[in-house]
């Protein structure tokens, strides 16, 4: 189908090294686009198949986005941009999140680091009237307990996809959200790779089971093409059913 066909496009997913961001970073390769992700580690062969990573056809690059000043010296390898996907993550479990530090590093990476990386490549989008698509989660629309800073983070993520959809529209840029429900991650194995917990999670989601990565790109396709022309500062839900 033609509208989801983004040959000829650039696509950059930070965070595409595993997981959500990599079936991301794979849709739009497999339909056309050179496509560009960011992760923490210092080459590609740093990642493995049994982490959920696949990094076939894609272009690495090593980039903390929760440091600003190495976010903002980047260089990267492009001069033009047509799609954003922000799907960096990170969580810490076993209460850390209420105490400074472990606040802090949630913040820094699930929040901050996605305004300063949306605005470095603002006048690019701009130019290519292009898409920003930031990856929250179900999180943002509900509690989380234990997870204060994650659902926190994830809340303003939403709130800035709206804030963004608002104001650089006028710029071309058509700014929107996904937010996954379960999806097996590296960041959801605590949940995923207990039985116990496995179950009784499925059993609170309609479809009666996980979602897949590539599941989570048909809908960022679907965002950054022109068949959400006019869908402008919405995040979509994809959880089965997990909210209802």
């Amino acid at each position: 189908m033609t509208d989801l066909d983004f040959s000829g496009k650039r696509v950059l997913v930070v965070g595409g090294s595993s997981g959500i961001g990599n079936g991301i970073a794979h849709g739009f390769r497999m339909r056309g686009a050179e496509v560009h992700i960011w992760g923490t580690r210092a080459g590609a062969g740093d990642y493995s198949a049994e982490e959920g990573s696949d990094l076939e056809g894609l272009h690495y690059a090593q980039v903390n986005v929760a440091d600003y000043d190495e976010l903002t010296a980047y260089a990267p390898p492009f001069d033009a941009l047509d799609v954003l996907v922000q799907s960096q993550g990170f969580v810490r479990y076993k209460q850390a999140e209420y105490a400074k530090p472990g606040w802090d590093d949630v913040m820094d990476i699930n929040i901050n680091s996605v305004m300063h990386t949306a605005t470095k490549f603002k006048p690019m989008l701009s130019a290519a009237n292009g898409s920003l698509i930031i990856v929250s989660s179900v999180s943002g629309f509900q509690a989380n307990i234990g997870n204060p800073a994650y659902a926190a983070s994830k809340a303003a993520a939403i709130s800035l996809t709206k804030t963004l959809g608002q104001s650089w529209a006028r710029d071309g840029i058509r700014v929107n959200g996904l937010a996954p429900g379960l999806v097996p991650t590296k960041l959801t194995a605590v949940t995923t790779k207990n039985e116990k917990r496995n179950e009784a999670m499925l059993r609170t989601i309609p479809l009666r089971r996980a979602g897949t990565p590539d599941e989570m790109a048909g809908a960022a396709l679907f965002l950054a093409s022109p068949l959400a022309s006019y869908v402008q500062g919405h995040t979509l839900i994809a959880d089965g059913g997990l909210t209802l």
